[in-house]
């Protein structure tokens, strides 16, 4: 997408059928080219007519939302936190098949003991997010890895984690298939994870 206004909707990386069995088509066609392309129009029109704004980029207003004017700061909040956080989670998921590499695995192993136990901690995680939200896989500047969850449209821009690997727990992201079973489309979606981009993302923490 466009790194400043007017932001545009990024197209996904794959066919909205190349997540199957695990992830159906329509889900990924409605929450794609409708909930993420309202969260991209929202964010241009909360802008609009605050022209000093254009040419800062969405991290830059998501990092500097207490200075924007009072009008337009929830909006640029959620909305611009609804771009960010979704461009991510969909780059970040791929066609069946992929296994972390040596380097991530040996990462994960490092701060959860085993994959398994990482999988059951973001399971749990993305369980206990009452409502709307996320789970995050994230790197601390240590780079020790953990989880965390975040609510709404929040984003962990303002904190000293950088996000790895979003999970959307919103129930848009998963209700047609698995209606309210978020644990069973949790353990989908361990298969559709891209690990390629989760060790690119990780790869300054492995130096």
């Amino acid at each position: 997408m466009n790194d400043h206004y007017p932001f545009v909707l990024t197209g996904l990386p794959y066919g909205t059928g190349a997540l199957e069995p695990y992830l159906d088509a329509e889900t990924v066609r409605i929450h794609h080219d409708r909930h993420l392309k309202s969260y991209v129009e929202n964010l241009n029109r909360a802008l609009k007519d605050y022209p000093q704004y254009h040419c800062k980029s969405l991290e830059w207003l998501l990092t500097h939302t207490g200075s924007l004017p009072p009008a337009i700061r929830e909006a640029v909040k959620n909305n611009g936190g609804g771009v960010y956080n979704h461009n991510l989670y969909f780059s970040m998921m791929a066609p069946p098949g992929q296994e972390p590499g040596e380097s991530t695995l040996r990462a994960v192993e490092k701060s959860f003991g085993s994959a398994e136990r990482f999988r059951q901690e973001m399971k749990k995680a993305g369980l206990s997010r009452f409502g709307s939200g996320w789970a995050w896989l994230a790197a601390c500047p240590s780079g020790q890895l953990k989880i965390v969850t975040t609510a709404n449209q929040d984003t962990l821009l303002c904190t000293c984690l950088t996000p790895l690997l979003p999970l959307d727990v919103w129930e848009h992201a998963y209700y047609l298939k698995y209606l309210n079973q978020r644990g069973d489309y949790i353990d989908a979606w361990f298969h559709i994870i891209n690990w390629k981009d989760v060790e690119s993302r990780l790869g300054r923490f492995l130096l």
